[in-house]
């Protein structure tokens, strides 16, 4: 347990051998360390989970998650660990908040960073539902635009085909009734338009022969239906059309698996909308929050920092830094004095040896030798 508390204290940004001192200040820096501590870990995962996306499909995404998370979550908890210590207790209180502004700002931050990707992960299955409906209105979409783009470009050749069909049903229907007024005929069913006299007289032939030049007709008109069918069927092929189709399930699920984050991101922020534009209260609340409560737990060790009171521990470390400070100028005086002390000697030092040389030029090298006098 001790080494367990050593460790949270550590991660507090606490003076270990100060705060050893003051037991009463175990606890509160116990729990600002296991708060950062949480937080790196939450900030690693994070890290971790937005990078898998980012490599995925890659044989090393895996590693490369781990190596970003682990260096993410380092990152966040040393800057975590920097902005709780740094907050100075021996001032006042507005000093305290104007000390600790920028630093909640920081933190609501990075809040924002981690909790995005964890959002993600929360909502994955909606993220998944909503990303397959937008994917499927994108192929219809595509798919009508194409369709559109086609029909103007071969709006003659379409019309034509559709007045040949038009043509074609309408001649098959009226075969059908001459066929049915030629069987009254022959059968001796008295109508408007038959003799009701019974067997395969004048008036059946006639009927009969306008009815196969009918089918004649029907033949060409329909193997003229067939070849406009196939020259626009073939620009469609050549167009690509016949590619386009919508997606089915399977491919639905498999393309929902393998989008980035960008598309999830955007995904997650539809879901605060139902699919006719109106705000879906409840889902936005829950993002909403979920997104808060990570912001406050990444602010909670400064709003914990700033809500304690001064305790034994903040007042022993002022007496260190005064201390500390104090031991530093005594240093600084310490040096200046030795320094005047011994400046008197320097400048009688140096004035002796420029005298000296004066007095005893240096010779040159090419000069004779003295000579003495005998």
């Amino acid at each position: 347990m001790n080494s367990i508390s050593r460790f949270f204290w550590f991660c507090s940004g606490a003076h270990l051998s100060t705060l050893e001192k003051h037991p009463t200040e175990h606890n509160k820096y116990l729990g600002i360390g296991a708060t950062i501590f949480f937080t790196g870990l939450f900030a690693a995962l994070s890290g971790g989970y937005a990078m898998y996306f980012v490599f995925k499909g890659d044989t090393a995404a895996v590693l490369f998650a781990i190596f970003f998370g682990l260096i993410w979550g380092l990152a966040i908890f040393n800057m975590d660990r920097y902005i709780v210590g740094s907050i100075n207790k021996n001032g006042s209180t507005s000093k305290q908040f104007l000390q600790a502004t920028p630093r909640i700002l920081l933190a609501i931050m990075i809040g924002m960073v981690i909790s995005r990707p964890l959002e993600l992960k929360i909502f994955d299955k909606e993220i998944k539902e909503r990303l397959k409906v937008s994917y499927l209105n994108n192929q219809r979409s595509k798919i009508d635009t194409l369709n559109a783009s086609f029909g103007n470009k071969y709006k003659i050749e379409i019309g034509k085909l559709n007045e040949a069909k038009a043509e074609r049903d309408s001649l098959s229907s009226a075969i059908k009734e001459d066929r049915q007024k030629l069987n009254f005929e022959i059968f001796g069913n008295k109508t408007l338009e038959t003799s009701g006299v019974m067997g395969y007289g004048p008036y059946a032939k006639r009927k009969e022969a306008e009815l196969k030049q009918r089918e004649q007709n029907l033949d060409t008109l329909t193997a003229d239906v067939r070849a406009l069918e196939k020259f626009v069927d073939g620009r469609k092929q050549f167009d690509g059309m016949m590619t386009e189709k919508l997606y089915t399930s399977k491919e639905l699920d498999s393309l929902s698996n393998l989008a980035g984050f960008a598309d999830r991101n955007w995904a997650l922020g539809q879901l605060s909308f139902n699919t006719d534009g109106t705000r879906d209260v409840n889902t936005s609340l829950a993002v909403t929050f979920i997104g808060l409560l990570f912001i406050f737990f990444e602010c909670l060790p400064v709003f914990v920092k700033l809500m304690s009171d001064s305790g034994p521990y903040d007042h022993a470390i002022k007496n260190l830094e005064e201390t500390q400070i104090h031991e530093s100028d005594m240093d600084k005086a310490y040096e200046i004095a030795v320094i005047d002390g011994i400046q008197e000697t320097r400048i009688e030092t140096e004035i002796e040896r420029r005298k000296r040389q004066l007095t005893h030029p240096p010779r040159a090298l090419n000069d004779p030798p003295v000579q003495g006098h005998h």
